[in-house]
C-alpha cells in the first residue's frame, strides 16, 4: 500500500511537470547527463557525457521511500533530487523533493527558490502551507495559506516566500516537484541573520526595528549554526 500511494504521488507530479513550462532553458538533444569536468572553465548548467557513455545510473536515485530524521531544530529534513543526485537532469528543467515533518510542528521555514516554481503534494500528515506574494501596488505583501491534506496539492510560485508546518499529532511527509534541474533555494533565516561575512548590524537594526541586542543574539546564533 505505501508502495502505491508513492507511486499514485510520483504519476501526478510527472503529470503536472509536464503541463508546466520549466524555468531552464529547452535542451537541445535527447538528454546531456552532466559530469564534474570543467577544466577551469564554467558553464550556465553543466558539461555533457558522451551519449554513448550514459547508463541506467545516470537517470536513477533510490531511497524517497525511506523516513529522514527530522530531530533538527525546525522539525524537518528535506531530502532533494536534483541534478546533483541524478546527472541526467542535466538540462531537462526539472527535480524533486521529499521532506519529512515531525509531528506538533515540524517546519520547513519560510524560505524561497530563486530559480524555480514548486508543486507539493501532501502523502501523509496534515500541513499548513504558504507563500508572501512581491510588494502589491498598496506596497501590502499578502499571505496566501492554505491547511492540507493527503492527496492534496498546492503551488508555490517561483522566486516567493513559502513555508510548510505540520499542525497534526503525527509525521508527515510531502514530495515537491520543481521546475528546475538547479532550483536553489534561500532560507530566510539564516540568509539575514547567519550570512557569511555577517551583514552589518546596523542594517539589519533599522530594517527589522528592534534593539541591537536582539540583532546580535539573531547572528550568533544563526552565524554559528550555519558556520559549524
Amino acid at each position: 500500500m505505501e508502495g502505491l500511494k508513492f507511486l499514485i504521488v510520483f504519476v501526478v507530479l510527472a503529470l503536472a511537470s509536464s503541463f508546466a513550462s520549466a524555468s531552464d532553458p529547452s535542451p537541445l538533444q535527447d538528454f546531456c547527463v552532466a559530469i564534474k569536468e570543467t577544466d577551469g572553465v564554467f558553464v550556465n548548467g553543466k558539461f555533457c557525457k558522451d551519449p554513448q557513455q550514459v547508463t541506467e545510473k545516470d537517470f536513477f536515485f533510490s531511497g524517497l521511500n525511506i523516513p529522514r530524521d527530522t530531530s533538527s531544530p525546525v522539525g524537518s529534513n528535506v531530502t532533494a533530487v536534483n541534478v546533483a543526485q541524478i546527472p541526467g537532469l542535466n538540462t531537462l528543467g526539472i527535480s524533486l523533493a521529499r521532506i519529512d515533518f515531525a509531528p506538533y510542528g515540524g517546519l520547513n521555514p519560510p524560505h524561497t527558490h530563486p530559480r524555480a516554481t514548486e508543486i507539493l503534494v501532501v502523502v501523509e500528515g496534515t500541513l499548513y502551507v504558504g507563500f508572501v506574494t512581491s510588494n502589491l501596488a498598496n506596497g501590502d505583501n499578502r499571505l496566501i495559506t492554505k491547511v492540507l491534506n493527503p492527496g492534496d496539492a498546492f503551488v508555490f510560485p517561483v522566486g516567493l516566500i513559502h513555508f510548510q508546518l505540520n499542525v497534526g499529532k503525527t509525521n508527515a511527509v510531502a514530495l515537491a516537484s520543481l521546475s528546475s534541474q538547479n532550483p536553489g533555494v534561500i532560507t530566510i533565516a539564516n540568509a539575514v541573520f547567519g550570512a557569511d561575512p555577517p551583514i552589518n548590524p546596523n542594517v539589519l537594526t533599522k530594517a527589522f526595528q528592534v534593539d541591537k541586542k536582539v540583532v546580535d543574539y539573531l547572528q550568533k546564533q544563526f552565524w554559528t549554526d550555519n558556520n559549524n
